[in-house]
């Protein structure tokens, strides 16, 4: 997926934002198969665990069967059909949350080789706060950020300065 680009600010963000509200004493089950994140986390003293590749649509067994005290998902919900399922069997008190924002200037993404690399949903980040809110999540820490594309033209400009990840730290609703 990185063949070309490596989203290093993207990435240096992310790290900084779980660094803040993650202790590597915790254990992170991170929604997607082990990617260039899952090492970077790993190098920086988190225990780590990965889906397998399973279609998490229609199989949450991994979330219901893994031992872990943090749960992650880094660029995974746009790729679901159904992320609230997948947060209702989420099975710790805290979870790491960060997603591309739909851009107004810039259609849904969809890859035309990879089924699995496409965006089902382009949120606005009201949507994965009432996302989180109705599966019972309280969120206690939220950012925006852009993440800007060294090429020429409109859109490229326009990514200087329109946030284009949004990343949430939410803990469980004692109450739901």
């Amino acid at each position: 997926m990185y063949e070309k680009t490596f989203p290093n600010k993207r990435f240096k963000h992310t790290l900084e934002f779980l660094q803040k509200h993650v202790a590597t004493s915790e254990t992170i089950f991170d929604l997607g198969v082990p990617n260039p994140f899952s090492k970077i986390m790993e190098e920086n003293g988190y225990t780590v665990k990965n889906t397998k590749g399973e279609d998490l649509d229609n199989d949450q067994t991994a979330l219901q069967n893994e031992t872990y005290t943090v749960f992650t998902a880094f660029e995974i919900f746009e790729h679901l059909l159904n992320p609230y399922t997948v947060l209702q069997n989420v099975k710790c008190d805290k979870l790491l949350i960060s997603i591309p924002l739909r851009l107004w200037f810039s259609p849904a993404y969809r890859s035309k080789t990879d089924m699995w690399d496409r965006h089902y949903h382009e949120f606005e980040d009201w949507q994965l706060d009432w996302l989180l809110e109705k599966t019972g999540w309280i969120i206690t820490a939220r950012e925006k950020f852009t993440h800007p594309v060294k090429k020429l033209g409109f859109r490229p400009l326009l990514r200087y300065f329109t946030p284009r990840y949004y990343i949430v730290f939410a803990e469980r609703n004692p109450k739901k």
